[in-house]
């Protein structure tokens, strides 16, 4: 029974929170279900964080730096643009939900393609406003007509997708921004592991946003650091409705020794760019299976059963098996698109080639 106390909004009591992957907290699990980095982040954090907490801990007493400034000023070196063009928050998710606050409300929906990141219906209706999702066809082909003829004043785009691994080129972003009456919101969390992004259109389109995370590619997901690209009048919109101490002394300093370590990251990319092409050829050799062509450091594939169906309860059935196993990947059961999928991080070598096993030995469950 609810206390009488308890009188929240009315949309309040129906709202669904954002489901994360699974996080377990006993050792031995190969885990692969979100999409974090395998390796640790250049040794240049670490020492950051040890020059920021000092002997003595006693710089902890004083707040951040509330809008980040020198690590605007990073952001805004390593892109080619200007400090004013950058806002950093608490992880990439403190953004999206910057601009919900922003351009959202019950009469303003948001435009969203599905499936994509599902923190963004979370967020849209916790402003008690309503998406208007727009579907993509099997084939993952960007259904720019459809985007241009919404009448929302702020429209998401994960590119490349989530959780699907596609990109989407950026003459077809260009495409959508030339005709598109609103916000255009290009969330570029696995940007760096694409053959190109949609930076370079910021100096032509200033209904542009685009939205970067440290936690994917520079492994800082437990520092929680984001940043969004954008003309300075959206920036301001931003500044004006995010909190004033949003990140923390330890993060800005993290962030700021991983954007001057270019060089390491650049390794670290590659490496993983190299295990996700390895591991999608070894799903193709699997007869049969159907892998989406990804440009993130994650892979969309569609098992198939001992008799070559394919579907939600062969996903399940594969889904159970690893995690049975204590290895762990993300299946997403309820929209017809996913529901046959398995979504699989790529991790170490030594991981993957755990998970390729593991594969083995449930197909040859099957037949048993």
């Amino acid at each position: 029974m609810t206390p009488e106390f308890l009188r929240p909004r009315p949309h309040v009591a129906g709202l669904h929170a954002y489901t994360p992957g699974l996080q377990p907290t006993e050792q031995g699990w190969v885990k692969l279900n979100t999409n974090e980095c395998p390796y640790p982040p250049s040794p240049a954090v670490a020492e950051a964080l040890r020059r920021e907490i000092g002997a003595d801990g006693a710089a902890l007493r004083l707040y951040p730096q509330p809008t980040s400034a020198r690590l605007r000023e990073v952001v805004a070196r390593a892109h080619g643009l200007q400090p004013g063009q950058v806002c950093i928050g608490n992880g990439s998710d403190d953004l999206l939900n910057l601009l919900v606050r922003v351009f959202c409300s019950p009469a303003a929906a948001a435009g969203l393609t599905v499936p994509s990141y599902s923190l963004y219906p979370v967020l849209v209706a916790i402003q008690d406003g309503a998406p208007e999702p727009i579907p993509f066809e099997r084939d993952l082909r960007l259904p720019v007509g459809r985007i241009l003829a919404s009448r929302a004043p702020v429209f998401f785009l994960t590119s490349p997708n989530a959780p699907t691994g596609v990109g989407f080129s950026r003459e077809e972003i260009e495409a959508v921004l030339r005709g598109y009456q609103g916000v255009l919101v290009v969330d570029e969390a696995y940007a760096p592991f694409a053959r190109e992004d949609a930076v370079g259109l910021l100096a032509r389109y200033p209904n542009l946003v685009v939205i970067r995370t440290l936690s994917k590619a520079h492994a800082l997901a437990g520092i929680r650091v984001g940043y969004a690209l954008a003309d300075p009048r959206v920036i301001d919109l931003l500044d004006r409705v995010r909190d004033s101490y949003n990140v923390s002394r330890l993060s800005q300093a993290a962030a700021i020794a991983a954007l001057e370590d270019p060089g390491y990251y650049a390794g670290i990319i590659a490496r993983i760019r190299g295990t996700r092409d390895r591991f999608s050829a070894d799903l193709r050799d699997r007869r049969g299976w159907f892998t989406y062509p990804s440009q993130a450091n994650f892979i969309f594939t569609e098992p198939r059963g001992a008799d070559g169906a394919t579907g939600l309860e062969v996903a399940r059935s594969a889904y159970d098996f690893l995690c049975g196993r204590k290895v762990l990947v993300r299946h997403f059961p309820s929209h017809a698109l996913t529901a046959s999928f398995l979504r699989i991080s790529v991790g170490t070598d030594g991981e993957m080639s755990t998970l390729s096993d593991t594969l083995n030995a449930w197909q040859s469950s099957l037949r048993a």
